[in-house]
């Protein structure tokens, strides 16, 4: 067979007389005593072991025994004045000191001694003996410098196995595995035979490339040169395959093992887990434990993550009681592994416990304590935990900021999280791009998406990960136009994933683009991804909240009709209103043996309000936990409140209120001052607004219902007072913004926009319009009855922007086109009024979504009935 004889790329130029010159200065005078005995040792024979404890051949007045001695007692800066003195004086230093001297050097870790000791040796010889070689090459490759190495090793006179064998190894550590293969080649090539120290060595670097080929090829010299019966090499053997993937071949090699040893046991065991197949793993486990061999401390890590990866808490609980009874349990490694899998079951308390009776910790325990709270949707238990940590000392590494930085985002502490941002960079941590994603992810959800921005663009290698979390933070920040750049952007250079595609749906849907979603829908389908995960009821959500629910029905019988799929679909009734479609779809779907959750009766409570279906409503809530086992939380409560409130029974939701077993929340007394606006019952939305403002004073959209609460009630002066308070407490409502989508395009109109191109067009449609409202008595946008204050409080709170998007819709489809618009903001009654006028002339279905619900408009008349917009005298 012939053998590559590849030089190694990572040479230290042979021109260089010696590589570490420029620290050292030059001695004048060192050279070896001529008159030494030349040390004949075969090339076959094992390494020659330098006794520190022979002192016999030691004299006091020999410099060179005063060496040798003084690097037997440990002292390197002592033998190195001594060395200095040599040098001045012109004494030789013999084999036996130097060799000392460079093994002193090697334990110790001095890196800069063992230099200085090499130019010594180096200036006094062109070439090196085996003996003082192999110390070189051996201190080298401790050090980590293979290339240092590679250059020691070209000036040996002579080279035995242990040359060759060490120099692979220093090659293969530092991670130059095809360099440290090429190396065995070329010992094959000029003649050593391996030995039992090589073929290990040399597997592990097969394995670490991963290289099937040429570690079968390895396998065929392990044969050919009698090592098949090695435990050592069989084992090493057996790793190779695993990590190869090829596991079949490394558990017929165990099988046919004579004799195993428990390195035998563990690496097979290991391999199955290692390849995700965690059951064999285990029960190799209980199989090597009746064979009475005792498991590793790495193997038993594996074992307890082989558990988490099967989800078996109980098997998890009896490995921890073998744990605690063989003492492993005081090894950091395996409570670090138990305190991950208690976690991940979810029993976060007896994590808790393993953690606290460790008598000593490391950065992985805190950083497994601080994930697994944050896995269990405690962030908040999360951050003081990362708090202690810093008190104890210890500095955190990238796994826990990003860990950190996810409960941060849940929290939405963005001090913290820009605290964590600088440590990163003071750090370097935020190099990694765990850290970076993190960031992104913490900062889009602390509503600061211009800095999720800036640290995206500064990633310089950016993964899937990266796009979609920036991708995900535009669309929660209502920037879903840029969502959709960079999504594009993202598809030049990377695939998407589906977690990708489920956030660009949501920026769909939330723009009401039909025509994008469709494509990425087709994309899934084009991909294999259409049925992948969350993505079949992303799709179904996207075709729903764009108000088709036709394609919606299409979707949902094509997929599997789990819970969230019947949720989504439940949620498109309630949007339109459409409370006994909504309560036969219930039905329905208790019918087809589909157990509700607390989210499903969410939205049929809201079709039951929206429908003024009081008794039916009530009838489904309090069936909750008698029928169906779920206990109602605040936002059912709050539903309810809504649903009473809606009918007119202000005082019944008041009561109800009151009798609440729990206490009731911002949403509850904001569902109860919606009523109020929609009843212009002042004084109990007053109280309601009271009970907000006690707690948030931040929230825009309370402020805005008691606003129109007034303004429907003709109290003006206190319209001017509320949005006095919100401009003292620096808050600023988001400008109207409502999307078109025209031939599959996506236009965005903003309140006062004068920029678009064919906004003259627009403006003279609209003044055509208006003036056949005022001809037909009905005053037009801006009627004399409206005072200032009325009319700023409409511009305010809608900004009519989807009047121009209607009107962009009329000039730029043919006639009976529908027309789907989508608003970041409520409707105000002028524009409803106006765009009813406008689908009985132009005799169009137009649709509307605002922040509420779905106005459909046809014939002059709204889906909505006009409650919303007009409300209840």
């Amino acid at each position: 067979m012939a053998f590559s004889a590849k030089t190694p790329r990572t040479l230290i130029n042979p021109a260089l007389r010696n590589p570490l010159r420029t620290k050292i200065r030059n001695p004048k005078s060192l050279y070896f005593s001529k008159n030494r005995k030349p040390h004949q040792i075969s090339s076959t024979q094992p390494r020659q072991q330098l006794s520190f404890l022979d002192t016999n051949s030691l004299h006091s007045n020999n410099p060179n025994s005063h060496v040798h001695l003084l690097c037997i007692n440990g002292k390197l800066q002592e033998a190195l004045k001594c060395l200095d003195s040599m040098q001045e004086l012109q004494i030789p230093l013999d084999e036996d000191a130097a060799i000392a001297m460079v093994r002193l050097c090697e334990w110790k870790r001095a890196f800069d001694e063992g230099s200085k000791v090499y130019l010594y040796i180096s200036n006094s010889s062109n070439s090196l003996s085996l003996r003082l070689g192999n110390a070189l090459l051996s201190m080298f490759v401790r050090f980590g410098k293979p290339g240092d190495a590679w250059y020691v090793f070209g000036k040996m006179l002579e080279r035995d196995v242990f040359s060759w064998n060490v120099l692979i190894s220093g090659y293969a550590k530092k991670g130059f595995f095809d360099e440290a293969l090429s190396l065995y080649h070329r010992m094959l090539w000029v003649g050593f035979k391996p030995d039992v120290y090589t073929f290990p060595c040399v597997l592990r670097t097969c394995g670490a490339v991963p290289n099937l080929e040429r570690g079968k090829e390895v396998h065929v010299h392990v044969i050919r040169f009698g090592f098949g019966a090695d435990v050592d090499v069989v084992n090493a053997l057996i790793t190779m395959y695993v990590k190869c993937g090829d596991l079949p071949r490394a558990r017929l090699l165990f099988d046919k093992m004579s004799r195993r040893d428990r390195i035998s046991w563990n690496a097979i065991i290991s391999g199955y887990f290692e390849n995700e197949e965690c059951l064999e793993g285990i029960r190799l486990f209980f199989k090597m434990r009746e064979h009475w061999f005792d498991p590793d401390l790495m193997t038993m890590t594996s074992v307890i993550s082989a558990c988490e990866s099967l989800g078996d808490e109980r098997l998890g609980r009896e490995i921890h009681g073998y744990v605690v009874v063989t003492g492993m349990s005081a090894d950091v490694s395996v409570c670090n592994s138990l305190i991950q899998m208690y976690s991940s079951f979810g029993c976060w308390e007896t994590a808790e416990k393993v953690f606290d009776r460790m008598e000593w910790r490391d950065v992985v325990s805190w950083t497994a304590m601080i994930s697994g709270y944050e896995n269990n949707e405690l962030p908040d238990k999360a951050v003081d935990t990362y708090r202690m940590m810093e008190e104890h000392g210890f500095m955190p590494d990238e796994v826990t900021l990003a860990s950190v930085l996810s409960a941060c985002a849940c929290l939405g502490k963005l001090d913290t999280g820009i605290k964590l941002h600088e440590l990163a960079k003071k750090t370097g941590l935020v190099s990694y791009i765990i850290v970076a994603n993190a960031l992104i992810d913490m900062y889009s959800k602390c509503k600061c998406i211009d800095k999720a921005l800036e640290v995206f663009h500064n990633i310089p290698d950016k993964d899937v990960i990266s796009w979609t979390a920036i991708i995900l933070g535009l669309r929660l920040n209502n920037r879903c136009f840029e969502a959709l750049i960079f999504f594009r952007q993202m598809k030049v250079s990377l695939k998407p994933n589906s977690v990708t595609l489920v956030s660009i749906l949501s920026a769909c849907a939330r723009i009401g683009g039909l025509m994008c979603g469709k494509e990425i829908h087709a994309y899934a389908l084009r991909t294999g991804m259409a049925l992948d995960g969350f993505l079949p009821n992303a799709i179904l959500d996207m075709y729903v909240r764009c108000g088709r629910m036709g394609p919606a029905w299409n979707q949902f019988n094509l997929q599997k009709k789990d819970v969230s799929a019947w949720n989504i679909l439940l949620t498109g009734y309630a949007q339109r209103g459409q409370g006994k479609l909504a309560v036969e779809f219930f039905n329905r779907m208790i019918k087809s043996n589909v157990s509700p959750d607390e989210i499903t009766f969410i939205p049929l409570l809201c079709a039951c309000s929206k429908s003024e279906m009081v008794t039916e409503g009530l009838k489904y809530f309090n069936s909750m936990e008698l029928k169906y086992g779920v206990t109602p939380n605040l936002k059912h409560y709050a539903c309810v409140v809504d649903l009473l409130g809606r009918a007119g029974q202000l005082e019944e939701a008041y009561e109800f209120i009151q009798e609440m077993p729990i206490k009731p929340d911002l949403a509850i007394w904001g569902a109860l001052l919606n009523a109020c606006r929609i009843h212009r019952h002042v004084e109990l939305g007053e109280f309601a607004a009271q009970r907000i403002f006690e707690s948030d004073t931040r929230s825009v959209g309370y402020y805005v219902l008691l606003c129109n609460l007034y303004a429907n009630s003709g109290k003006w002066d206190e319209v001017a007072k509320v949005r006095k308070m919100m401009k003292d407490n620096g808050l600023i409502i988001d400008p109207g913004c409502s999307w078109v989508e025209v031939k599959g395009k996506i236009h965005a109109f903003l309140s006062g926009d004068d920029f678009h191109p064919q906004i003259n067009e627009i403006n003279a449609l609209l003044e055509g319009i208006y003036e056949k409202m005022r001809i037909a008595g009905l005053g037009g946008p801006k009627c004399d009855s409206m005072d200032g204050v009325e009319i700023s409080k409409a511009e305010i709170f809608c900004g009519h922007s989807e009047r121009l998007a209607v009107a962009f819709g009329l000039i730029n489809t043919v006639p009976g086109t529908p027309i789907w618009v989508t608003k970041n903001l409520y409707m105000c009654q002028r524009c409803h009024s106006t765009i009813k006028f406008i689908s009985k002339i132009v005799r169009r279905e137009i649709s509307v979504r605002d922040t509420e619900e779905f106005h459909h408009f046809k014939d002059g008349i709204c889906s909505c009935g006009d409650m919303e917009i007009l409300g209840k005298a």
